[in-house]
C-alpha cells in the first residue's frame, strides 16, 4: 500500500498538465475577433467607396445647403455638398463637396460648374424644376488630361461647353458698345454664337469681349469680316433719308453682335482661334473701316455749318467719294492770309476705294496730284441740304466754269485746303438779299400814286355796275316783264295754230301754192324786159332804139 500511494501522487500533476492548454483556446474569443475583422472591413470598404473631395469657390452661396445640395451631370447625381463656409478674406464662399467613387475622370482643369436655379431671361424661363427640389450644382466635364480638385462656380451656365466645335475670337470696342455675357451673335438675322466674356480694360479704356461662334458657322468668319453692334432697332434720319433696321427679337430686347463681309471686299481667308477684331457701333461705321487709304483736306466754310455732322457724305454729282471727319476741326488754328478769319474749318476725307478699287493698290500721291489738276479746272466744294426735314447737310463737289478767283494752293494747320464756294441755302440767301436791294432802289411813290388812281377808277366803275345791276333788277321784277313769258306762250300757241292751217290739204296752202306758181310765170315773162333794160336803159323812154340823138340848137330870132 505504501508503494501505491506515491504512484497515485505522481499521476495527479500529469492530469493537470494536460488540462491547461484546453482552457486557453476557449471559443468565446472568436466573437470579438470576427467583429473586429468585420469593422476593419467596413472601414476599408467605406474608405474605398468614398470619392474624391473637391473645393468649390462661389461669389454667392444662395440656395446651397450643406448635406442636401447635390452635384449633377446630365441630371444624374455625382456628388454632394458637405460643408459651406466663408473664405479667409470673406470675399467668397467656399464649398467642400464629396464626389462619387467613379467620378474622378470628370475632375479635370477645364471642367465647369454652375448653379442651376429658377431664371427668367431673354432666352426664356429655365430651372423651374428646382422650385420644389432646391438649387443644385451642375457639372460639365472637361476634356483636359490634367486632374484638378479646386474649381470656381459660375452664377450663369456657360455659353458653350468645353471642347465644343466652333471658333473663339476676341472683340475690342468702346464702352458705349459694351455687351453682356450670353448676348447673341447673329449673321443675317440668324443666331450663330454667343458672347462668353465681357471685361473692361481700365488701361486702354476699352471693352474686351470673347465670342464663341458655333460650328459649322465658324467658316463664315474670315480676315475680311467686320463686326458691329446690333441694337435691335436702328432708326436714322439724316442727310441720306429715313432708315429703319430691325434685328432679331432677342437683339431687340438686349442687344447683340452681328457680322458680315462688305460687298466690295473679297471673301478672305480663314482665321485662327483667338483672333482679335474691332467691334464697330453700326454697319455704316464698319464699312467705313474698310476705307483705310484716303486723302485729307480742310474746307474753310464761310457759310453756316449747322446741320453738317461727322460722318456726313462727300459726294460728286450724287456719287459718294468721301466722308466728313470732323466739324469743326482745329478751330483755333491760324487761317491762311488773305482769307476771312471767321471761316469754319471742316476736315473731310476723300476715299478712292469707294470707287470700286478696294482690291487694287491705291497710290495716294497720284490721287493728290489728280485733285490738284481738278482744282485748277474749277472743282469746288459747297454745302447742300440733304434732308429738308432735319436740315442735315452734306458736302457737294462739282466743277464751276465761271469763277471770280483763280485757284491758289493754301494750307491750314499743315493740311491742304480744298477750295470752296457758296452753295445751297447760302446762295439762295444771297440771291434774296440782292433781290431785296433792287426792290429798295425802285421808286415806289409814283407807282403807288398810279395805283391809287386806278383804284379810284375801279371804284367808280364798280358804282356804275351796281347802278346797272339795280336797273336790271327793277326791270326783271316789273309786272310787265313777268307777263312776257305768258304772252310769248300765247303767241307761240297762235303761231302753231296758224301753221296747222297751212297744211297741204288746207285751202290756204293751195292758194299759196297757186300764187307762187303765178309769180313764177310773171317772173319768166319779165325776164326779156329786164334783159332789154339791162342792155339799153333808154328803151324805157324811147320807142325806137334806132333814132338818132337830138342835137341841141339855139332858138331863131
Amino acid at each position: 500500500m505504501s508503494e501505491e500511494t506515491p504512484r497515485h501522487d505522481d499521476a495527479t500533476p500529469q492530469h493537470h498538465a494536460r488540462a491547461t492548454p484546453q482552457a486557453r483556446v476557449s471559443p468565446i474569443w472568436i466573437v470579438p475577433i470576427v467583429a473586429l475583422l468585420i469593422g476593419a472591413w467596413l472601414v476599408y470598404d467605406n474608405y474605398r467607396s468614398r470619392g474624391p473631395q473637391i473645393t468649390l469657390t462661389i461669389s454667392n452661396a444662395e440656395g446651397i445647403e450643406a448635406g442636401s445640395t447635390l452635384i449633377k451631370t446630365r441630371n444624374v447625381e455625382v456628388g454632394r455638398v458637405e460643408q459651406v463656409h466663408l473664405s479667409e478674406d470673406l470675399s467668397t464662399a467656399v464649398i467642400t463637396a464629396r464626389m462619387g467613387p467613379d467620378n474622378e475622370a470628370m475632375l479635370v482643369e477645364d471642367s465647369q460648374f454652375w448653379v442651376v436655379k429658377p431664371r427668367v431671361g431673354r432666352e426664356g424661363i429655365s430651372g423651374l424644376n428646382t422650385v420644389l427640389s432646391g438649387a443644385y450644382i451642375q457639372l460639365q466635364p472637361g476634356e483636359s488630361e490634367i486632374e484638378a480638385r479646386e474649381f470656381e462656380v459660375s452664377d450663369q451656365p456657360p455659353v458653350a461647353p468645353a471642347g465644343a466645335a466652333g471658333l473663339r475670337i476676341n472683340l475690342i470696342s468702346q464702352l458705349g458698345n459694351s455687351l453682356r455675357v450670353g448676348d447673341p451673335v447673329t449673321y443675317q438675322g440668324y443666331t450663330v454664337g454667343r458672347v462668353e466674356e465681357a471685361n473692361f480694360d481700365a488701361t486702354t479704356r476699352r471693352m474686351q469681349h470673347r465670342v464663341f461662334i458655333e460650328a459649322p458657322y465658324a467658316s463664315l468668319v474670315t480676315d475680311s469680316t467686320r463686326f458691329w453692334s446690333a441694337s435691335g432697332i436702328d432708326l436714322r434720319l439724316d442727310s441720306e433719308g429715313f432708315r429703319v433696321n430691325v434685328e432679331s427679337f432677342e437683339a431687340l430686347l438686349g442687344g447683340g453682335v452681328t457680322f458680315g463681309i462688305p460687298e466690295d471686299l473679297p471673301l478672305g481667308g480663314t482665321v485662327a482661334a483667338d483672333t482679335t477684331f474691332t467691334l464697330y457701333p453700326d454697319e455704316d461705321t464698319a464699312r467705313q473701316g474698310t476705307f483705310n487709304r484716303y486723302l485729307e483736306y480742310v474746307l474753310l466754310v464761310d457759310d453756316s455749318v449747322r446741320g453738317l455732322t461727322k460722318g456726313a457724305p462727300v459726294e460728286f454729282r450724287g456719287v459718294r467719294l468721301g466722308t466728313v471727319a470732323a466739324v469743326p476741326w482745329n478751330f483755333t488754328a491760324e487761317q491762311p492770309g488773305g482769307r476771312n478769319g471767321f471761316a469754319i474749318p471742316v476736315l473731310i476725307r476723300i476715299e478712292p476705294q469707294r470707287l470700286g478699287i478696294e482690291n487694287q493698290a491705291v497710290d495716294i500721291d497720284e490721287w493728290r496730284e489728280r485733285y490738284e489738276r481738278f482744282f485748277e479746272l474749277g472743282l469746288r466744294a459747297s454745302l447742300k441740304s440733304g434732308n429738308l426735314l432735319t436740315g442735315a447737310l452734306f458736302v457737294d463737289l462739282n466743277f464751276h466754269s465761271e469763277l471770280e478767283e483763280e485757284y491758289s494752293p493754301l494750307t491750314f494747320a499743315e493740311q491742304r485746303v480744298f477750295p470752296t464756294t457758296s452753295g445751297g441755302f447760302a446762295l439762295i440767301e444771297s440771291q434774296i438779299t440782292s433781290l431785296l436791294a433792287k426792290l429798295n432802289d425802285l421808286e415806289v411813290e409814283p407807282l403807288l400814286e398810279g395805283l391809287d388812281r386806278n383804284l379810284a377808277a375801279s371804284e367808280a366803275m364798280l358804282a356804275e355796275v351796281r347802278t346797272l345791276s339795280a336797273s336790271l333788277r327793277e326791270l326783271v321784277e316789273a309786272p310787265g316783264t313777268r307777263e312776257v313769258p305768258a304772252n310769248l306762250n300765247a303767241t307761240l300757241e297762235g303761231l302753231r295754230t296758224t301753221l296747222e292751217g297751212l297744211s297741204p290739204e288746207s285751202s290756204a296752202y293751195q292758194e299759196l301754192v297757186g300764187a307762187t306758181q303765178r309769180l313764177e310765170r310773171l317772173l319768166r315773162d319779165l325776164q326779156p324786159v329786164a334783159r332789154t333794160l339791162s342792155d339799153n336803159p333808154r328803151a324805157l323812154l324811147f320807142d325806137s332804139l334806132d333814132t338818132e340823138d337830138p342835137v341841141p340848137r339855139a332858138p331863131r330870132e
